[in-house]
């Protein structure tokens, strides 16, 4: 399995999962940030502007932004990033306003760490943006 390197903004609400997958992470060589909320999220990538390779966002969560909104404001300001969007609801499901991510990377919750990896090589491997 791939080790890492690279710097991953982890945006998660629940503290339980949030941990789970920052230790994964970081036990593979990866550097993350942690964001509880949307708003957050776009605090830490102001703060390490230029630093953050990936994104790991829930879809759903509370203060204001979805996790896809939030994705598609970074996107905007580095269109090199990629993403990975994640929730504990189908992809169609995880909102009303949130259309199917079809062509999106998408990691379903709860999820094996092998799968979450694997999830990470993938886009790594393919040298180019997942939107």
């Amino acid at each position: 399995m791939r080790r890492g390197s690279e710097t991953i903004l982890v945006v998660e609400d629940e503290a339980s999962v949030r941990d789970v997958v920052v230790e994964v992470l970081r036990s593979h060589g990866y550097q993350t940030l942690v964001a509880d909320s949307g708003p957050q999220a776009l605090e830490r990538w102001k703060q390490h502007d230029g630093k953050i390779h990936l994104l790991l966002t829930d879809l759903v969560m509370p203060g204001g932004l979805t996790g896809r909104e939030v994705g598609e404001r970074l996107l905007a300001e580095d269109p090199a990033l990629k993403v990975i969007y994640s929730s504990g609801y189908s992809p169609g499901l995880a909102g009303k306003d949130i259309p199917l991510l079809q062509g999106k990377t998408f990691l379903p919750k709860p999820t094996a760490q092998a799968n979450c990896l694997r999830s990470f090589g993938s886009v790594w491997m393919m040298g180019r943006r997942i939107d």
